[in-house]
C-alpha cells in the first residue's frame, strides 16, 4: 500500500480549492516551485495525472486523493477533539489548511444552518461552508470535496448515510405598493407575466415551479432578475425590483411588520431537505450531523 505524503495531499487540496499554484504557495506558505515539486513527487508516486490544468480541475485519481485528504483532516479533527482532555491547551492547533468543509444551499445558510454550527467553530474546527443550490450540493459529496452536504436528494450516495431534516416552505412575496400596483395585490394567470421575478441564478427553478403549481400553468416563461443571495433577494423585493419566491423563515418577520405581502396567500411550496454525509466514524462528524439535525427539526415543517 502506498504511504503518501501528508504535506503532498494537502498541497494538491490545496491547488484544487484554491483554483491555482499561487494562491496554493500563498496558503501553504511555500513557494511556487514548491508547490509544482510536491505536485510533481506525488504523481510519480500515484504513477498518473492527478491534475488537468486548462481548466483546472481533478482527475477520477485525484479526486480519489483529495477524498482521502479530507479523511485524514476529519480524523486529525477527531485526534484534536479527544487530546482537550489530557490537554486543554492543545485544543485548536488544526491548521486553517486543514478545513473540514460541508455543502448547504444558500436558503439554509441564511436561516438555520449558521447558529448550529457555531459550537465547532467555537471550539476551533476550520470549518468551510460551500453554497450551491439545494439540487447540486450532493455533487460536492459525490466528488468527495466535502464530506457533508443539505440536499434535496432522498437516497444516500454510495458509502455515505442520509437523515431527513424536515421541509422548508417557501412563500411568494412583494413590496405592498409594488404588489398593489403591478399585480392588484395577489398572483393570478393574468399578470404573472408583467411582473419580474427575483432569483437566485440560473439553477433555481423555484420561482417557475411554484408559479407554475399556483396557477396551474405546465409551461411559463418568467421574467427573472438573478440575485445570488438568499437575502440579497428579499432586499431586491423590498426596494421594489419584483416578486420572489423565498423562504417563509426569511421573511416571517416582515410580513408581520407589514413590510411584505403575500401574492399568493394560502399557497406555500414546501422542499424536502435531507443531510447526507460520509459513513465513517467520527466524533466531529458525528457532532455536525446532530447539531445540523437537531435545529434543522426545530426550524423546519
Amino acid at each position: 500500500m502506498h504511504m503518501f505524503d501528508p504535506d503532498a495531499l494537502e498541497c494538491l487540496a490545496a491547488i484544487v480549492e484554491e483554483g491555482g499554484f499561487e494562491r496554493a504557495a500563498q496558503r501553504l506558505h511555500i513557494t511556487q516551485s514548491a508547490v509544482s515539486q510536491r505536485l510533481q513527487a506525488l504523481e510519480a508516486q500515484a504513477g498518473t495525472v492527478l491534475l488537468v490544468r486548462r481548466p483546472l480541475k481533478a482527475t477520477p485519481a485525484g479526486q480519489l486523493l483529495l477524498k482521502h485528504t479530507r479523511q485524514l483532516r476529519l480524523l486529525r479533527a477527531d485526534l484534536d477533539r479527544d487530546m482537550r482532555a489530557f490537554a486543554p491547551q492543545a485544543a485548536g492547533r488544526l491548521r486553517e489548511q486543514e478545513r473540514v468543509a460541508v455543502a448547504v444551499n444558500a436558503d439554509s445558510i441564511a436561516t438555520w444552518v449558521l447558529p448550529a454550527l457555531q459550537e465547532p467553530v467555537a471550539q476551533g474546527l476550520p470549518l468551510e461552508i460551500i453554497a450551491d443550490d439545494q439540487d447540486f450540493t450532493q455533487e460536492w459529496l459525490r466528488e468527495g470535496q466535502v464530506l457533508g452536504c443539505v440536499t434535496t436528494l432522498d437516497q444516500a450516495l454510495r458509502g455515505c448515510r442520509m437523515v431527513p431534516l424536515g421541509a422548508m416552505r417557501y412563500v411568494a412575496v412583494a413590496a405592498p405598493g409594488f404588489a398593489q400596483q403591478r399585480l392588484g395585490g395577489a398572483l393570478t394567470p393574468h399578470n404573472f407575466h408583467q411582473v419580474p421575478f427575483v432569483a437566485f441564478n440560473r439553477k433555481d427553478d423555484m420561482q417557475r415551479e411554484f408559479v407554475s403549481s399556483r396557477l396551474g400553468l405546465p409551461r411559463l416563461a418568467l421574467n427573472q432578475l438573478f440575485v445570488p443571495s438568499s437575502e440579497g433577494q428579499v432586499r431586491a423585493v423590498l426596494a421594489g425590483w419584483g416578486a420572489s419566491v423565498v423562504p417563509e423563515l426569511l421573511v416571517r418577520g416582515l410580513l408581520a411588520a407589514g413590510q411584505l405581502v403575500d401574492i399568493a396567500p394560502g399557497h406555500a411550496e414546501r422542499v424536502a431537505l435531507y443531510w447526507h454525509c460520509w459513513n465513517l466514524e467520527s466524533e466531529v462528524l458525528d457532532g455536525l450531523s446532530a447539531a445540523l439535525t437537531q435545529a434543522a427539526r426545530a426550524a423546519l415543517q
